[in-house]
């Protein structure tokens, strides 16, 4: 059945086909027309011989080279290696080419492009670090140079309750609820800057020194006593406390103030009022030992705190609460050092 598409809807294949079948049909018309009017010549048929000629032997056939494809003929016809191509074919082929390079340049492009924006991105961070850096060490500097030209302003001083009462201080043993720290000896006016220092206990003491009070001996109350430092509650529970004043039996001036309960916590100044003028008592320290002769006693109100002041030369002061029992006083007792040995 003969093909009726149209010429346009054929491929170049179909149509090269098709052209070789034309050709080869008009051939074959002109070889029967040439055989109708006799210009054909008819092969003749081969006769038989009457008996077998001797041939000679075929000449040993000799290799020929092959023709080069080239040189070899060609017909239009026959499709082949060297067969002509449509112009489409060639099209296409170059359209391949240049879409495969096009993808590959823009592989390259992107490549490039990723690596300079991780560049970049690095680039970013290494200098937001290094801006970092130079800002705060700018920034300290700057914090030296203004704290450095802030003027130092004294601390604001702390009323001590040193100042307010004398050390001791307590309700009588037979009181109801036992003793206690007085706080009515307090005047009412100045508790409230105290306040702290009574019911806050202390939990940290100096450490003593090579010239830090260690022991006190008073021979004629047959005394021989550790010192503490601290003339607070928790202080005098454990003995005899040295009021911070910052005085130590070396100094050649200053007043040793030391206090002791005496009717709790062991009584070691009870008997202050046996001591008389002439009267010697030793304060003992890491390297030495300091002799005090008493010089007179007497008897004040708790808040008669003058007592405690410097009296020229090296002195001491004994405090407890008085009388016994009652302890609505203070016995003072003055000393001054007179030697001091190892």
């Amino acid at each position: 059945m003969r093909d009726k598409r149209p010429v346009d809807e054929l491929s170049i294949e179909e149509l090269e086909r098709i052209l070789a079948i034309r050709k080869r049909e008009e051939r074959l018309k002109n070889l029967n027309r040439l055989q109708r009017a006799g210009r054909v010549v008819a092969e003749p048929a081969a006769t038989p011989a009457d008996r077998p000629l001797s041939q000679p032997a075929p000449p040993k056939a000799q290799a020929r080279p092959a023709p080069d494809g080239d040189a070899a003929p060609q017909f239009e016809d026959d499709p082949g290696e060297n067969a002509y191509r449509a112009p489409g074919k060639n099209k296409a082929a170059d359209d391949r080419f240049w879409r495969s390079f096009t993808n590959q340049l823009l592989l390259l492009v992107e490549v490039a492009a990723v690596a300079g924006l991780i560049f970049l991105g690095y680039q970013m961070l290494t200098g937001i670090t290094k801006l970092q850096e130079e800002t705060a060490s700018a920034q300290a500097l700057a914090d030296e140079q203004r704290r450095a030209s802030i003027p130092t302003l004294e601390p604001t001083p702390q009323l001590q309750i040193s100042q307010v009462v004398l050390p001791g201080g307590h309700t009588p043993p037979t009181a109801p609820g036992g003793a206690r720290f007085n706080y009515e000896e307090i005047p009412a006016n100045l508790w409230t800057l105290v306040e702290s220092q009574v019911l806050q206990p202390i939990t940290f003491r100096p450490p003593p020194t090579a010239e830090t009070a260690l022991a006190i001996s008073i021979p004629k109350l047959r005394v021989d006593q550790t010192i503490v430092q601290g003339v607070d509650w928790e202080a005098l529970k454990l003995g005899v406390g040295q009021l911070q004043n910052g005085v130590t039996p070396a100094d050649d001036q200053g007043n040793l103030v030391l206090s002791a309960h005496n009717d709790i916590y062991g009584e070691y100044f009870r008997h202050l009022d046996q001591l008389e003028p002439g009267d010697e008592f030793f304060v003992r320290t890491n390297t030495k030992i300091y002799t005090y002769r008493v010089t007179g006693w007497e008897i004040v109100k708790p808040t008669d705190v003058h007592v405690l002041n410097p009296r020229g030369g090296p002195t001491a002061t004994l405090i407890s609460c008085y009388p016994y029992q009652v302890n609505t006083q203070r016995i003072i007792v003055f000393a001054e050092r007179v030697s001091e040995s190892f």
